[in-house]
């Protein structure tokens, strides 16, 4: 068995094309059609028409904005960046007000001016707390400042706020769906043609003379199946990792968790491409039937869209018969719902189940037919 298991790897090492082109072909469609999924500020360069202003209580509220990055700059360099459409606004701080500038009109502009008004109101309220103190000197207002924003930094009491949707509403997320759609699709074509060599050895009488030495039939088998397992799950884990470590999509903390899920998948498909296998009868059968295999399962089983959004009911029942559909149901689960694994476990146990019966008619028909 090792030793089969090691010629797979010498063949794949001599010639990784479809393992190369599948797994570029996954990330440079979720790329495409799905961005990235990080999230970039919208920068907002601004200069001020007093001083002490970017040290000031408005300047501490600007910086700290997590929707604008807001770049203290020159009134010449405010007005070449919005010339050239490098902002899309820009704006004149003063003491007391300020002046919004505009390149093009565009609805960022009007939240830009709020997020600015919001600044300027709480340094008038800050005003108004130091006013009310009493405070007469500069260390003694500066005291009470300090003193406020502490208490802001550790309120008393905390609130928290919690979302909830109806039983019908689902969250879509287009970064994960294309990437998991198109994960759990190109999969299907590298593990299968991983899975194809069973049947040109047979045909080919390899397996009769591999036979007749020592090595057992279910040795061949098991040495077939982990090398076609570890194929495509490298090919998942490398697409995974290259949008985790690379692009930045941090699944939303999930990612050790959705590799450790997608080795229930990557059986499954190993499992179907068995049977596949094991119901044709030429390599140009199994070119022809794969194809429409993959293409069929990954429209029904929402690898291109949600199934949330399908009304058809034939379709619904279709898709209950189909491993894409537990493994976007288990993915989008793990990340996107944030679901706990005790409520994956039903998407899992149908995989697993589908691994096992593929398998098990797969290998009776290829023993059956003596091919």
């Amino acid at each position: 068995m090792i030793g089969i298991f090691q010629a797979k790897i010498k063949m794949f090492i001599r010639s990784p094309w479809v393992f190369v082109m599948m797994t570029a072909m996954s990330i440079g469609f979720a790329l495409i059609i799905g961005g990235t999924g990080a999230y970039t500020a919208i920068t907002v360069p601004v200069y001020t028409t007093s001083e002490g202003i970017q040290n000031s209580i408005i300047g501490d509220i600007l910086e700290d904005s997590d929707t604008y990055t807001f770049v203290w700059s020159s009134e010449a360099e405010v007005m070449e960046q919005l010339s050239s459409n490098k902002a899309e606004a820009g704006a004149a701080l003063g003491e007391d007000n300020f002046q919004m500038i505009v390149g093009v009109e565009t609805p960022s502009a009007k939240i830009i001016e709020q997020t600015i008004e919001e600044a300027y109101a709480k340094q008038a309220q800050y005003e108004h707390i130091v006013a009310a103190s009493g405070a007469t000197t500069v260390a003694g207002q500066k005291a009470i400042l300090d003193e406020l924003q502490a208490s802001i930094a550790a309120p008393v009491f905390n609130i928290e706020v919690e979302n909830f949707r109806g039983e019908d509403a689902f969250i879509y997320d287009n970064t994960f769906q294309t990437l998991f759609g198109f994960t759990l699709f190109f999969a299907i074509y590298t593990i299968a043609y991983n899975v194809l060599p069973i049947l040109v050895e047979k045909k080919e009488g390899i397996w009769d003379r591999i036979i007749l030495s020592p090595v057992k039939k279910w040795e061949m088998y098991v040495a077939n199946l982990v090398y076609s397992f570890l194929v495509g799950y490298l090919q998942v884990g490398i697409i995974f990792s290259v949008f985790r470590f690379i692009i930045g999509v941090d699944f939303h903390g999930r990612f050790i968790e959705t590799l450790l899920l997608m080795s229930v998948y990557v059986f499954a498909i190993v499992a179907l491409s068995i049977l596949l296998t094991a119901i044709v009868k030429t390599v140009a059968q199994f070119n022809a039937v794969l194809p429409i295999i993959a293409v069929s399962s990954a429209m029904i089983g929402g690898a291109y869209w949600p199934l949330e959004i399908v009304e058809s009911k034939f379709l619904i029942t279709l898709s209950k018969l189909n491993p894409i559909t537990y493994g976007m149901e288990m993915l989008n689960g793990a990340v996107v719902y944030q679901y706990p694994l005790k409520e994956l476990l039903f998407p899992i146990s149908i995989l697993l189940l589908m691994g096992v019966v593929f398998i098990g008619i797969g290998i009776h028909l290829m023993e059956r037919r003596h091919i």
